[in-house]
């Protein structure tokens, strides 16, 4: 594939964007090197507690860091390495799902070619079916994309081809917002303050919380993505925390149980369901208003493509794979998906009558493969992908797979609906693997929109990065099995991990088959999806504010530990814009170095947080810096709160001061 695509670059010797270094075996070695921490630490994290980080701004820094060292390096192969990396470390969010073979008891290990084909399979279908959407949502459309243009930013300044006064002071810049977050985390590691307050009480007969995550990575995601989609998350934060969660809760409250507990088992079982439903309404809107964007995508891919075969010249920066080779690359992809399948069912009590739901399957992975891959790509340019919430994605993708395979298959005895339950967690296993990536890669092809790549070179980097990641992957979730295990499995050990999205996706497979399932929740989230919609389209055409449905659903869904902090952000962002705007000068260099400010928040966050979960992996030790173990509670709270207000008005105030003092031009 990649000879074809250097033939015609070398028969095209002129283009309208000059030829760098770009797809280079450095390049890609380094990814592959980076990979391996990137995936195993977010493998580990995500078993632990639920969460993932993104890896594209690390390990552009890392990239930056060892490449400037060599002769003809270049941004856009700085950018492929991060891609690669990116692509592979996101892919480890297949751990929402997979555990839960573990934990109904039908694997005892992770098999590892199995599981390798299981996420490659998956992963190569979520970057193609990603190609055609790159035009609709990434360069014809307006969606903010934090992380994708945080991490364009980072190479844009650390590019020493640059050696401009502007640079040298954006560099500074997210350096010092990065020094300042990760100090912040060490902190609070230290135990010297919290990063995290709440508080529980009683609304009437029911109740409710407070809850923050004094996250400057948070911070900076809010200042990136803007007013309009915070205040939309922080409508679906009241909407939970300040309706649903009070009403809930009424006479759920005994004598055995904490308040703390029952708040926090009503959000996990029951709230949190009502916005998975509404999330799954918003989603379908979504793609029905962005499904004229997606054709016309595909058909001027149809028409680069057709142009380069006439010898027409195309900019480097619109070639993408030719969309024949996807659409026979997805095609091919289905027969060994199907006899993936056909593989887990032989032997079990399902053999000699699963053609019907193989069949089913492969076309669920074909149909619901490309919906998730619009949806989770529209989610992670709205927020980002290390907040768009993808487990709720799975909620809905194992819900809708295990209906139409209990349809399909019909009656089944007790015996056949284990298997079922388990065929089921394979296959949204599959599909999940598709919005994993999804839910990156056009976050990545923005970054290369940024810095001037070449679309197909990093499509295929990405392809690459799936590969790393699929082949990393197995060995570290068969290490976690056998170290501690999964809470609730066969074998768990005292120190089990939670992994508490493969848990609630595995009961929801119980749930169908065995007939327990609570439908009214996710039919009352869908009904609040349909009136946030309604509200939208009023509002949209009436005004000049929107309220984007599934940044709603999403603050619905996600703890009010992320929801609350990602509005500040977004509050503090419009105010420093609005302070370049009365402060005049040049305004955009003001703002861009705020951009810079927020992008070291978000680098020097996850930059300490690869390192931490090493020392955690290491040591097996969840708190292995801890040194001020007495100070907790609330004087470690307030001390936190405290800190992180000043440490915020230290950093703006700073940002304000460098941005106002213009560069001497040589």
């Amino acid at each position: 594939m990649v000879s074809n695509f250097n033939r015609e670059e070398d028969e095209l010797a002129v283009s309208t964007t000059p030829t760098l270094r770009e797809l280079t075996v450095r390049g890609i070695l380094l990814g592959g090197a980076i990979t391996l921490v990137f995936t195993a630490a977010n493998v580990y994290l995500g078993l632990k507690v639920g969460l993932t980080f993104a890896t594209a701004i690390p390990a552009a820094v890392i990239s930056m860091a060892i490449l400037r060292n060599f002769a003809n390096h270049s941004i856009v192969e700085n950018n492929i390495v991060q891609t690669v990396a990116s692509a592979a470390g996101t892919l480890s969010a297949i751990i929402f799902v997979l555990p839960g073979l573990i934990m109904v008891g039908w694997w005892t290990g992770f098999p590892y070619w199995t599981t390798v084909a299981l996420c490659a399979f998956g992963g190569i279908l979520g970057v193609m079916y990603s190609i055609p959407l790159r035009r609709a949502l990434v360069t014809g459309s307006d969606l903010p994309y934090p992380e994708g243009v945080a991490a364009a930013e980072v190479l844009k300044v650390g590019d020493s081809s640059g050696g401009a006064e502007d640079n040298r002071v954006g560099i500074r810049v997210i350096a010092f917002g990065a020094l300042v977050a990760a100090g912040f985390g060490l902190l609070a590691n230290l135990k010297v303050l919290a990063n995290y307050v709440a508080a529980y009480f009683r609304v009437g007969a029911g109740g409710s919380m407070f809850g923050a995550s004094l996250s400057l990575a948070l911070i900076g995601v809010g200042h990136l993505i803007g007013m309009t989609v915070g205040i939309a998350m922080l409508v679906g934060l009241v909407i939970s925390f300040g309706v649903l969660l009070p009403i809930r809760t009424i006479g759920a409250f005994g004598t055995d149980e904490s308040v703390t507990d029952v708040i926090d088992g009503i959000f996990v079982q029951e709230v949190r369901f009502i916005g998975a439903g509404a999330i799954a309404v918003a989603a379908i809107w979504t793609l029905l208003k962005i499904l004229r964007p997606i054709i016309k995508g595909i058909t001027d891919a149809l028409a680069s493509a057709r142009s380069r075969r006439e010898g027409q010249l195309v900019d480097i920066t619109e070639r993408d794979i030719p969309f024949p080779i996807v659409i026979g690359t997805v095609v091919v992809l289905l027969v060994p998906i199907a006899l993936l399948l056909w593989a887990f069912d032989h032997g079990t009590a399902l053999q000699g009558s699963a053609a019907g739901i193989i069949v089913a399957s492969v076309i669920f992975i074909f149909v619901i493969g490309l919906v998730i891959a619009a949806v989770c790509g529209y989610m992670a340019g709205l927020i980002g992908s290390s907040n768009s919430p993808i487990s709720g994605v799975g909620i809905l993708t194992v819900l809708i797979a295990a209906v139409l395979i209990k349809l399909v298959y019909g009656q089944a005895s007790d015996t056949q609906s284990v298997a079922l339950v388990a065929f089921t967690l394979f296959v949204a296993a599959i599909t999940f693997g598709v919005a994993t990536i999804s839910n990156d890669n056009l976050q990545d092809l923005k970054t290369g929109q940024l810095v001037g790549a070449t679309p197909w070179k990093q499509q295929v980097a990405l392809v690459i990065g799936v590969l790393f990641g699929s082949a990393i992957i197995p060995p570290v979730l068969d290490l976690m099995q056998r170290a501690f295990g999964f809470l609730g499995a066969p074998g768990a050990t005292d120190n089990a991990l939670a992994a508490p999205q493969a848990a609630l996706i595995s009961s929801l497979a119980k749930g169908v088959f065995g007939e327990s399932l609570d439908w009214s929740l996710i039919g009352l989230g869908a009904a609040i999806g349909v009136g946030i919609v309604i509200a939208d389209e009023i509002l949209t055409r009436t005004t000049r504010f929107g309220l984007p449905p599934l940044a709603v659903g999403m603050g619905m869904y996600l703890p009010m530990s992320l929801t609350l902090i990602i509005p500040l952000g977004a509050l503090l962002g419009w105010f420093y814009n609005r302070w370049a705007d009365r402060t005049g000068g040049n305004v955009e260099r003001k703002k861009r170095l705020g951009v810079l400010l927020a992008t070291g928040m978000i680098v020097g966050e996850s930059l300490y947080g690869v390192i931490f979960a090493g020392f955690v992996a290491g040591t097996g030790n969840d708190a292995p810096f801890a040194i001020f173990t007495g100070n907790d509670g609330t004087p470690a709270e307030l001390l936190g709160i405290v800190g992180f207000a000043l440490v915020l008005l230290w950093l703006y105030k700073r940002t304000q001061k460098i941005s106002s003092v213009e560069p001497v031009r040589s």
